[in-house]
């Protein structure tokens, strides 16, 4: 009888360290868990936020706080030190406000900012994006111009144009490019469009563009400061206060439907060409950032591009930085969904973004034009 008594202590208490041992894998050990601060651009938040529960339960030493702001305010909230917490991961919608960033920092420490070379984090393009019937009428061949949304503004009612007199007044709607990415994009592709060619820093003192700045400044209304933000509220407004907008394919891919359910008939979507790709790109930066906690945003960095959270976003409509992964095969994918206009491969030219300079300049006339 003792000896059954024995051989069970010992099964028990071995269960006991196993046990034990289990637990300290799944069980946050104090002292040691380390919380990293993403900020991101708009585009990203709810991708981010279903991915966020699996990264901790994965991870249950680290903890995410996630933030969200338009893309150019990442970079001047951060420079300015205007945050009331302090970032460990920046991810903007396009790379080249990473190197705006980059480059305003060195230019008063000379020292670079961020622990690793950015990564890439998924990819998108500016499309354009109108109610069906209002779209028949400004882009009668069905692509998108440049010139019939500038002709529309100048005219400023759809009747003067060929639409219906009871629609009113002609709004278009794009972000404030002080503050989004999308809206200095808009404003680089529709410079390019009237100029004929590239943007260099002369085309900033060209008349024409200084008049269409002003046109559009003057019909854009309190523009929002992050594209998602500008998505919803378009939705919301219907075709009586938005008509056409400028956003990323992503988001107009997954709130396709929620422009059916809201208005009965969804928009459509416009590609423009040529178009310009924008990647959401992660830095971890190092001001206010130890190496214990930079190690752990790698460990996030990372889990982004690994295959798995790659159809994540693609769900959510972003083109996945792993070229291996098919965007009609992942589960529940937009680019099933019969969405009008969504193409997997559209034929449009795709131009590289903006660099940080056309960035800057194109922020400083949108300030000083009236």
């Amino acid at each position: 009888m003792v000896k059954i008594n024995s051989k069970f202590q010992r099964y028990a208490t071995s269960v006991t360290i196993i046990l034990a041992a289990l637990g300290l894998t799944y069980v946050p050990i104090p002292g040691l868990q380390k919380t990293i601060i993403v900020v991101s651009g708009t585009e990203l938040q709810e991708p981010l936020q279903q991915l966020e529960t699996k990264f901790e339960q994965e991870n249950p030493n680290i903890k995410l706080e996630l933030k969200f702001q338009g893309s150019q305010d990442i970079v001047n909230q951060f420079i300015d030190r205007k945050d009331d917490f302090k970032p460990t991961v920046l991810i903007p919608a396009n790379g080249e406000i990473l190197t705006e960033l980059s480059d305003r920092l060195r230019a008063t420490n000379n020292t670079d900012p961020f622990y690793d070379s950015p990564s890439p984090i998924a990819k998108t393009l500016i499309v354009g994006i109108a109610w069906p019937e209002r779209g028949k009428v400004l882009f009668p061949d069905g692509r998108f111009q440049w010139q019939r949304v500038e002709q529309a503004m100048q005219a400023r009612n759809w009747e003067k144009i060929g639409g219906s007199s009871n629609w009113g007044s002609f709004d278009f709607v794009t972000t404030d490019p002080t503050r989004s990415n999308s809206g200095q994009v808009t404003l680089n592709l529709w410079m390019q469009s009237k100029l004929g060619g590239t943007v260099d820093s002369n085309s900033f003192n060209d008349s024409s563009i200084q008049s269409l700045f002003s046109l559009i400044k003057k019909s854009v209304y309190q523009p929002p400061r992050s594209t998602d933000t500008l998505l919803q509220e378009f939705i919301t407004r219907g075709s009586n206060d938005a008509d056409v907008a400028t956003v990323y394919e992503s988001i107009a891919l997954y709130r396709w439907q929620q422009s059916t359910a809201n208005q009965g008939k969804p928009y459509q979507i416009y590609y423009l060409n040529p178009s310009i790709e924008s990647t959401a790109t992660a830095a971890i930066v190092r001001r206010d950032v130890d190496s214990g906690t930079a190690n752990a945003a790698r460990k996030f960095v990372d889990f982004l591009t690994q295959p798995e959270q790659q159809a994540v976003l693609v769900q959510y409509g972003f083109r996945p930085v792993n070229n291996t992964i098919d965007l009609k095969a992942v589960p529940r994918s937009p680019w099933n969904q019969n969405i009008p206009g969504a193409e997997v491969k559209p034929t449009v030219q795709t131009l590289p973004p903006p660099n940080a300079q056309t960035l800057t300049e194109i922020q400083r006339l949108w300030e000083r034009v009236n």
